[in-house]
């Protein structure tokens, strides 16, 4: 598998920015800020390294753990209440971003394997 390519990534590199950037237009609400600006650049780090070493499959998972982290983050940071901007933005960038990890796993399993000389 070529680097740089995989569609899986970029998309989680977007939807980091996406909760990174949201802080900027969405009103912050108990811990938002901090959460969305923290799990929001640690899933485009972990997106980058997933593009530049698709063969890395413990990177997919935490990847896939980030986009929990950042879903579930409205009940943890307190800012589940009033169902703000903040609390969408979280949902629907971690939601993305897990679905694309996990469709991601089962490729970078097998760029992993063609990567092991036989």
């Amino acid at each position: 598998m070529k680097k740089w390519t995989r569609w899986e990534d970029w998309v989680a590199v977007a939807a980091g920015a996406a909760a990174m950037l949201s802080t900027l237009f969405v009103p912050a609400m108990g811990a938002s800020l901090a959460l969305m600006l923290v799990l929001g650049a640690l899933l485009v780090i972990s997106g980058l390294v997933n593009l530049a070493a698709p063969g890395l499959v413990a990177m997919e998972s935490v990847q896939a753990a980030l986009g929990l982290l950042l879903f579930v983050s409205p009940w943890i940071g307190g800012y589940v209440d009033t169902a703000s901007g903040a609390a969408w933005m979280s949902w629907i960038c971690g939601a993305v971003a897990l679905v694309v990890a996990v469709l991601a796993i089962r490729p970078s399993m097998q760029a992993h394997h063609d990567a092991i000389p036989h």
